[in-house]
């Protein structure tokens, strides 16, 4: 062994002390040995007896294979490896390997031993560096296994409250679709069959539920209760004041003829039952099938589209009224026209007019005209869902951001 090897023999702290004689005995049974970066240098679970000596360069020691392979360690020059195969013939408890171009001395098992019987300080200092190796290994372990063991117990709770969350997102789901198929069973799958009129409507939430709605009532002397309504807000909220301002109407309706009485006697009972911090808009009018007659009143709801395809009128009805459940007092107008054979009546939400196209402008009451005399001869069904087709034309990926409902009732052409 060349004389720098003796001298970097000498600096290691067990050999400190040790005699010329001692040390050359260990260089002439050292074998010098090479390794490339990535290369084993031992492999875990084999056996042997060697010691090695790093000289230059760096290893790491590794415990596990593949992904499971978890390093302990790294060494450098002066450090030793392969001690507990020299101390018992056991398999190799971890991988040592090169990280960068490393050399090392071997010492195989025969020759080492034969070294330090002969020199019996040598071997107590031996013996006292390989415990302390041992037990620097094992306080290693038990850091690592201990940081194993908190993230092991970290990621088990993360993922019981993952879970828990999905149990209770799938809940709200669940609750949420109840309410949805509740909703849309309040909402009129049928209307009534009368001689000259046809009706259609479609309501789409912005949520699973919502508060627009709408109703064709049958009233006393073969009167119809024709009605559109959008609570403020969206979402459960709006969809259970939905269903209270329904019930209401349906009840007042009964007990007057009058759409400004029936309006005016729900807000009252709106500002008794509830303490919400919302308010509802409506239209609500009264048709007369066999003359034609429409008396109506609006509480601040969007105006209603009135078509006549005969002289080519298209109007908006526009009676005065304010919003209901909010403020004690309310001022509502009754208003009254007569529907001829072919008339339109398009009842509608906010929802429809304030649809947004992807650079946010409003589908707005124009394009609703246009999209009503574009379908002016179709029948009630076609119309609504015409309509329906040009503002999701119009919308395209913009996002919904209120509910839309569409009422359309069309009296018979002559």
């Amino acid at each position: 062994m060349p004389t720098t090897d003796i001298e970097f023999l000498r600096r290691l702290p067990f050999l400190q002390g040790a005699g010329t004689q001692a040390l050359q005995s260990l260089a002439n049974v050292a074998v010098e040995r090479n390794y490339d970066p990535g290369q084993a240098i031992v492999e875990e679970g084999t056996t042997g007896r060697e010691l090695y000596v790093i000289v230059q360069g760096l290893v790491e020691v590794a415990r596990g294979r593949g992904t499971q392979e978890m390093v302990l360690a790294k060494r450098g020059p002066g450090d030793i490896f392969g001690e507990m195969g020299f101390l018992e013939a056991r398999p190799r408890f971890a991988t040592i390997r090169a990280v960068a171009p490393t050399r090392v001395l071997e010492f195989s098992e025969p020759e080492l031993h034969t070294v330090l019987f002969q020199q019996p300080l040598l071997l107590y200092e031996t013996l006292r560096m390989l415990m302390a190796r041992l037990r620097e290994a094992d306080l290693k372990m038990i850091t690592d296994l201990q940081s194993k063991t908190l993230e092991l117990t970290r990621a088990y709770r993360e993922l019981q409250e993952a879970q828990a969350a999905l149990v209770e997102k799938e809940k709200l789901e669940r609750e949420l679709q109840l309410a949805r198929d509740l909703q849309q069973s309040i909402l009129p799958q049928e209307f009534p069959r009368v001689a000259g009129l046809s009706f259609a409507a479609r309501s789409q939430p912005a949520r699973q539920v919502g508060g627009d709605f709408y109703d064709v009532i049958p009233l006393r002397e073969g009167r119809l209760g024709l009605l559109i309504a959008d609570v403020s807000d969206k979402g459960m909220p709006a969809a259970l004041y939905m269903a209270l301002t329904r019930s209401l109407i349906h009840a007042e309706a009964k007990r007057s003829s009058s759409p400004r009485q029936v309006l005016l006697s729900v807000h009252r009972l709106l500002l008794e039952m509830t303490q919400a911090d919302m308010f509802v808009t409506a239209f609500y009018a009264v048709l007369d099938p066999g003359t034609g007659a429409l008396r109506y009143a609006r509480a601040g709801h969007d105006s209603p589209l009135h078509v006549r395809p005969g002289t080519g009128t298209c109007q908006f009805l526009a009676a005065k009224g304010m919003l209901l459940g909010c403020l004690d007092d309310v001022h509502l107008e009754e208003a009254a026209i007569d529907l001829q054979p072919g008339d339109v009546l398009v009842l509608y939400t906010d929802g429809i007019t304030d649809a947004n196209s992807p650079s946010g402008e409003f589908f707005g009451t124009e394009r609703l005209r246009q999209a009503v005399c574009a379908a002016i001869t179709a029948g009630a069904q076609e119309l609504c869902d015409s309509i329906f087709a040009h503002v999701g034309q119009f919308q395209a990926d913009a996002v919904q951001y209120d509910d839309m409902a569409l009422l359309t009732v069309k009296k018979d052409p002559a």
